[in-house]
């Protein structure tokens, strides 16, 4: 039975449980990352956003150590010759702040409003100037975070309404600590927090774009889970359960006016994907102390502060030091991605297919592997003549193929070398890359319907030819 969070009976008589402190990276890591960016070259902070993308793929070594290190992809990424042309425009930028702007205005009195009816009707509603707005200006990411945590504490234990206008929060992402901020937190008369997400794309007749709201939601639960992690603190300093709601507010433009609106999305699915993705990261300082000495990403800008010195081929060489899971889901989520997708095009990686298509592959690696797969398993049915796109020439031999390279970078052009050899077959008739696994099995099959399908159009096409 699926249950909210805040509908949980709080257990009274267990004392709560202080999380460990969040960790801090160690002099000679923060010296590495920092060699890894470049001298005097101040770290581009994570966000959300690129959180939410990491998660979703934390099998990136890459991303994981360009994002720890706060390395800029996106100056990355064009100096490598693949800029990532996507992102928000300067209009869409201004447009999103002028609405945030209009739903905070008068102490967010619109915001509370909408907060009160789509999430929690049961309180006392907000009543104007009763809704305490705290100040949450501090020097650093470090002195906002201790002043948000304070401000929830405080309105916590005194109760009623509490808006708090872009808190900073911080989360533990592959071993070191990430700070993040909201749109905004409120906190509601019975001590329940929960996360506001404004957004410029709009609601039409109730209902928005659901791949928007989808993005919207994955990002919210990172909020969530950094704020589940202040609300233990608080609960070990007060010893008063704070239940973070699993339910967040989406703001949004109604239809095409610039009136905000709003409907409570459920997070929990996204909370705990997100959960368990950012706890299958490899560690920063691990990947760092595999690089090869003098590994850096560092652009090396000329006095202009935007013109890159340092050749592409050396910023590449560092980049591929590092192993990526490439996938296509990347191209919208990483700055990184068209240089990826390049070089896993270039290896024939079948990653660059997708995720659905590497799994069904099971141990082939590379396009050029699966072609033979395929290809191999016409080996055994004792025909000579072969068929149309089996690859084999007319007397029953291997023929060259385009494929490209396999994963020893030697192109495969001899049925009886390589994994999916005859010889080889027999010594590990159990593994993926057998011709009796079921990939290579399917493979085979496919093939053999595609020769006889292109040999039943040719032969259509020759019925229908007229006499000359």
């Amino acid at each position: 039975m699926n249950v909210f969070r805040d509908s949980r009976p709080a257990a009274a008589d267990r004392p709560p449980r202080q999380p460990p402190p969040l960790p801090q990276p160690t002099t000679g890591l923060r010296q590495r990352l920092g060699e890894l960016r470049g001298p005097g070259v101040r770290p581009r902070p994570l966000d959300a956003r690129a959180l939410a993308a990491l998660a979703a793929n934390p099998g990136c070594r890459r991303r994981s150590l360009l994002d720890g290190a706060g390395v800029d992809k996106a100056a990355l990424a064009g100096a490598l010759g693949s800029p990532a042309p996507f992102g928000q425009s300067q209009f869409a930028l201004a447009r999103g702040n002028s609405f945030e702007a209009r739903v905070k205005a008068d102490d967010g009195a619109d915001l509370m409003r909408l907060l009160h009816e789509r999430m929690d009707a049961g309180a006392a509603p907000p009543e104007p100037g009763a809704v305490a707005v705290p100040d949450l200006s501090a020097a650093g990411p470090e002195g906002r975070a201790a002043r948000t945590a304070l401000a929830l504490r405080e309105a916590t234990t005194a109760g009623g309404w509490t808006l708090l206008d872009h808190p900073m929060l911080t989360l533990e992402v592959a071993g070191s600590p990430a700070y993040l901020e909201p749109d905004a937190v409120v906190v509601h008369p019975d001590g329940g927090w929960t996360v506001v997400e404004i957004k410029s794309f709009p609601m039409i007749d109730g209902a928005a774009d659901p791949a928007k709201v989808g993005a919207a939601a994955r990002q919210a639960a990172v909020y969530v889970l950094a704020l589940e992690r202040v609300a233990a603190q608080v609960a070990a300093a007060t010893g008063r359960t704070v239940p973070v709601r699993d339910r967040v507010l989406l703001v949004c433009p109604k239809d095409f006016a610039n009136l905000p609106t709003a409907e409570a999305v459920d997070v929990r699915k996204q909370l705990a994907t997100t959960r368990r993705q950012l706890q299958r990261l490899t560690k920063v300082e691990e990947i760092a102390g595999q690089l090869p000495p003098g590994t850096t990403f560092d652009l090396r800008l000329a006095d202009d502060g935007k013109t890159v010195t340092r050749s592409a081929e050396e910023l590449a060489e560092a980049v591929e030091a590092v192993d990526a899971a490439y996938a296509p889901e990347c191209l919208a989520a990483c700055e990184l991605a068209f240089h990826c997708r390049g070089r896993s095009r270039a290896a024939g990686a079948v990653e660059s297919l997708g995720r659905g298509v590497r799994g069904e592959l099971g141990g082939l690696r590379t396009v050029a592997e699966v072609l033979e797969a395929a290809g191999t398993g016409r080996a055994e049915d004792g025909t000579g003549g072969g068929r149309a796109g089996d690859g084999r020439t007319g007397d029953g031999s291997r023929g060259r193929t385009d494929c490209g390279a396999g994963a020893d970078g030697q192109a495969r052009t001899d049925a009886t070398t390589g994994p999916y050899s005859r010889a080889g077959a027999d010594d590990h008739p159990d593994t993926a890359l057998s011709p009796d696994a079921p990939a290579t099995e399917a493979l085979r099959r496919a093939a053999a319907l595609r020769g006889e399908a292109l040999a039943a159009a040719r032969g259509a096409q020759a019925e229908e030819a007229p006499c000359r």
